[in-house]
């Protein structure tokens, strides 16, 4: 029989990061809830990532996922960005991590194929896939659409061979 697992997506970014959490049973999913953390761009780089460990810490604290996933990013054209992005994107995976939760990563392309069917699907087919995968699921963002992605993209692949290897510390994640 298979058990509840509650997993934490998250779409990292330094402006917002989006986040959602569902709980799958087998392949059932349901959604329970999801948002969006910002922070003030008028403050310093320090802070604006602190503000997002304060937020992604309390949806922990909140919701009790067993484990989480974080989108994979990719280089852009502007260098600068690319690095904040990946600052942001390091306390995305840190603040799990520091609860203990594995992390696990997927690349764009992946999530997209897995929830919408193509790798090249645009943010309103990923919206309205999430909506048809679980009708009750709200959020405020494309942020929290993708993160709600995300989520479901590991509850898809979290019980695959290479899956498992990873879980084992045989691969890397």
């Amino acid at each position: 029989m298979d058990h509840a697992i509650r997993i934490l997506g998250i779409d990292p970014g330094l402006r917002r990061t989006g986040w959602g959490v569902i709980e799958a049973i087998g392949n059932r999913l349901s959604f329970i809830s999801s948002g969006t953390v910002t922070s003030d761009n008028r403050r310093d780089l320090a802070d604006r990532l602190r503000q997002l460990h304060d937020g992604l810490k309390e949806v922990i604290d909140r919701y009790d996922p067993g484990e989480a996933a974080v989108e994979l990013t990719f280089v852009n054209k502007d260098a600068g960005a690319t690095l904040k992005l990946g600052q942001a994107r390091g306390v995305a995976m840190l603040v799990p991590a520091l609860f203990g939760l594995n992390v696990c990563e997927y690349a764009p392309n992946l999530v997209k194929k897995t929830v919408v069917g193509t790798g090249h699907a645009e943010k309103e087919q990923i919206r309205t896939m999430v909506k048809v995968l679980m009708p009750k699921a709200t959020f405020n963002s494309d942020d929290a659409a993708d993160a709600l992605a995300i989520a479901i993209c590991h509850a898809q692949h979290r019980s695959t061979p290479a899956a498992r290897l990873r879980q084992a510390g045989v691969l890397p994640s």
